[in-house]
């Protein structure tokens, strides 16, 4: 009887018109397309591909290498607690006569960090007018920029409850003012975050916001999900325009 092939599974959202580069990539990363579940503006791929068994020359090597490691450890502790019986048995040395180091003076505070913008930066200029937003250009500017403050105006493309909360949400934002219709720019996405995070401000701030309601956005840079098309920011402030 011939064993039966076990399967590891792994689903993936995807926006609007990215589907096909998606299954691309995690073709060549030897998974095979299984099905494809479509929503309004976002769509759910499912991946499945054969699990690797773990060769046996590999657990016997990673054993031994535990028993060697263990084998260390404790002759490590061994002499540390031969040095620490030594260094009581030693006279201490004439500290006393020794003065006191001055206080180290604490060096100037460093400038805040310039917001990143379109208008100051080019590269960030060029990154909001992109129609793909699987381009490694995004990859680039998140490996380059993560952790700094970027400003943009933009909409809110889609809206949805962060998995079974009623008051948390993922936000897709996109670089224009036509909210789901937008076609240009990254695919920034806010994760698991309630209004309150937006930290509202301006005029008018409203109590609830939806999908194409129009804001200055200002967040920090996180990472880019190459499968998945979407390029991280954590909310710093949101203002209305």
């Amino acid at each position: 009887m011939t064993d039966e092939i076990e399967y590891e599974y792994k689903s993936v959202q995807t926006v609007r018109g990215t589907d096909g580069l998606v299954i691309s990539k995690m073709q060549k990363d030897g998974w095979e397309f299984v099905e494809q579940s479509r929503g309004t503006l976002r769509s759910t791929l499912t991946f499945r591909r054969p699990k690797k068994p773990l060769p046996w020359p590999l657990i016997g090597a990673a054993a031994a290498g535990l028993v060697i490691l263990t084998i260390v450890i404790g002759t490590a502790t061994a002499l540390s607690d031969g040095d620490e019986q030594k260094g009581k048995t030693a006279k201490p040395a004439a500290a006393a006569s020794e003065k006191p180091s001055a206080t180290p003076t604490p060096s100037a505070a460093e400038p805040a960090a310039e917001v990143i913008t379109p208008e100051n930066s080019p590269e960030f200029a060029a990154l909001l007018k992109t129609a793909d937003t699987c381009d490694d250009a995004n990859a680039d500017f998140a490996t380059q920029h993560k952790g700094q403050t970027i400003a943009f105006n933009g909409s809110i493309v889609d809206m949805t409850s962060h998995g079974d909360y009623d008051t948390r949400y993922d936000f897709l934002l996109g670089p224009s003012d036509k909210g789901p219709n937008t076609t240009v720019g990254p695919a920034f996405k806010y994760e698991d975050v309630n209004v309150a995070e937006l930290r509202l401000t301006g005029k008018d701030v409203p109590a609830t916001v939806g999908v194409g309601d129009t804001f200055r956005f200002v967040a920090e840079v996180g990472d880019f999900n190459a499968v998945q098309c979407l390029l991280h920011l954590a909310p710093v402030s949101t203002e209305t325009r």
